[in-house]
């Protein structure tokens, strides 16, 4: 009966060090996820800085040559000038922007599966009104982080 009562234990011993293992090996497959999603976020932010020094500077045909070549495949330079004058004109000029959030996420409602990182800032317009912009770069074919969708509204 002893006998049995150790291989019962050793038993459970090898299923408990395994999922230990399992769990340790989950946890260190997260944390290089975790690395790699914080790295991709910061790049994808560093990107969409640049590429708002552009808008803000009203350099709206730099700023659609360093957007991502989805962005430019679905919209000319003359339509982003137009849309661009459109959502930001009437509240121009723009102030300072406070960084509200980013996601890194594989899939976006209407786009193809990639590597994209959604950031919101808030800014304040020359009227005072709060504005909150999302900047969405993705990891571009040639995996350079380029913005990939702007969006302006009023909270």
């Amino acid at each position: 009966m002893q006998r049995h009562s150790r291989t019962a234990l050793s038993f459970v011993v090898a299923v408990l060090a395994g999922l230990v293992g399992t769990t340790m090996a989950d946890a260190q497959e997260k944390a290089m996820t975790d690395s790699a999603e914080t790295a991709a976020v910061e790049a994808a932010k560093k990107a969409a800085e640049s590429w708002l020094e552009l808008v803000d500077a009203a350099e709206y045909g730099k700023s659609w040559a360093a957007a991502a070549s989805m962005f430019k495949a679905a919209v000319t330079e003359e339509q982003w000038e137009a849309a661009v004058l459109q959502a930001r004109g009437p509240f121009e000029p723009m102030g300072a922007r406070q960084f509200l959030g980013a996601k890194f996420m594989t899939e976006l409602p209407g786009a193809p599966k990639g590597q994209y990182v959604v950031i919101q800032y808030q800014v304040m317009a020359a009227d005072n009104t709060k504005l909150v912009e999302t900047i969405t770069p993705l990891r571009d074919t040639d995996g350079t982080w380029r913005v990939s969708g702007y969006y302006v509204r009023v909270p």
